[in-house]
């Protein structure tokens, strides 16, 4: 499965509603959806054929021009880890990997979404080892790969489960999806939860891969900004919408359907509780519109905890999405009683950190 970060129910309505003057964007929007479809069809075509071998979960990659072999990776103790990384431009083609144009130490280049790239893939490899020891996505120095200018005007960016991929997107309704460091992010935390709980991209565990994407997401932001989680905006994608949009970013944590109401793409529909919860077959069960559930839990923990987001309120999270309790299947109760294990072990029951966790799974109707 692609894990894609715009949704298809936004998509789809700008292609429906756009206006004559937003046509172009309107095109752009149709052709992410085919895309989409025909990337998860091939997927699944490919993991067929393949599954005699000994692959790696998710190792398939779409047929295109080799970037080549990565650089040597570090071993996992490592005393200093350190990233590689690999960025290749798909030269608005929709194949991958596409033409190797950045590997680690290479200076930056002059193309702002080659350079965006790389220096996020950074962020994000920063985050995990610094604050969670994690040597790459896999934990074992696995090369950290992108790929930019993917299509034409694609309206989208996605893991697929070797690679992070991103479009440039139409330029009347999306700017460039390697300018949101959170996009960046997101995409690569869907490659540590493959690792990982290898939580399944149907329903409430679908919901909770979307979530941990947009968690850590943020985190990578703020610790790249050196922000407490009472300076941090909490959104994911922010930038992303061009002046056209009335809108700030695709989502925020902090206060779900709050990050869009606009004439084209409409309101943001993620709900902020289980009051709210959505019953549909669409977007896999929810997986996009539902993971503002525990969004929001993560953030009222980090905000009544103080201090940066990433310490206290992340070191839970990274221990129940990496422990034993969490598997593929895990719903939400199950992920929110796994954090609660994960609290107790590391700061003990009487604590503060179990008392906010407690309260912020309880505000948003998960656990009593």
């Amino acid at each position: 499965m692609h894990c894609s970060i715009v949704p298809p129910y936004l998509l789809r309505r700008i292609a429906r509603v756009a206006p004559e003057g937003l046509q172009p964007a309107a095109e752009a929007a149709r052709r992410a959806l085919v895309r989409t479809a025909g990337l998860n069809r091939t997927r699944r075509a490919k993991v067929q054929l393949l599954s005699a071998a000994p692959v790696l979960p998710g190792a398939v990659e779409l047929p295109g021009q080799a970037d080549g072999p990565g650089p040597s990776t570090w071993p996992g103790q490592a005393p200093e880890l350190a990233p590689e990384r690999l960025v290749s431009d798909a030269q608005h083609a929709a194949r991958l990997p596409g033409r190797r144009v950045r590997g680690e130490g290479d200076p930056a280049g002059g193309d702002p979404a080659v350079d965006e790239a790389y220096d996020g893939l950074g962020s994000t490899f920063a985050l995990f080892a610094r604050a969670y020891g994690r040597n790459s996505l896999d934990d074992a120095g696995e090369v950290l790969r992108a790929t930019v200018h993917y299509g034409q005007d694609y309206d989208n960016a996605f893991w697929n489960g070797t690679r992070m991929v991103l479009g440039d997107g139409d330029g009347q309704i999306f700017r460039r999806f390697t300018g949101s460091l959170s996009v960046i992010g997101h995409e690569l935390t869907h490659g540590v939860t493959q690792y990982t709980a290898n939580l399944a991209y149907q329903g409430q565990s679908g919901a909770l891969n979307e979530s941990v994407s947009d968690v850590f997401a943020a985190l990578v932001e703020q610790y790249s900004r050196g922000q407490t989680a009472a300076e941090a905006s909490w959104l994911i994608g922010e930038g992303l919408f061009t002046g056209r949009v009335n809108g700030v970013a695709l989502r925020s944590l902090k206060d779900p359907g709050t990050a869009y109401d606009d004439e084209v793409i409409g309101k943001d529909p993620q709900p902020g509780s289980m009051d709210g919860y959505v019953r549909t077959a669409d977007d896999n069960g929810g997986v996009h519109v539902n993971s503002g559930i525990p969004n929001r839990a993560f953030a009222l923990l980090a905000l009544r905890l103080g201090g940066y987001a990433w310490e206290r309120a992340g070191l839970i999270w990274y221990d129940a999405l990496t422990g034993s309790e969490v598997g593929t299947q895990t719903d939400f109760a199950g992920f929110a009683r796994a954090t609660e294990s994960a609290a107790v072990k590391r700061y003990g029951r009487e604590s503060e950190e179990h008392a906010a966790l407690a309260a912020a799974w309880a505000q948003v109707g998960i656990m009593d």
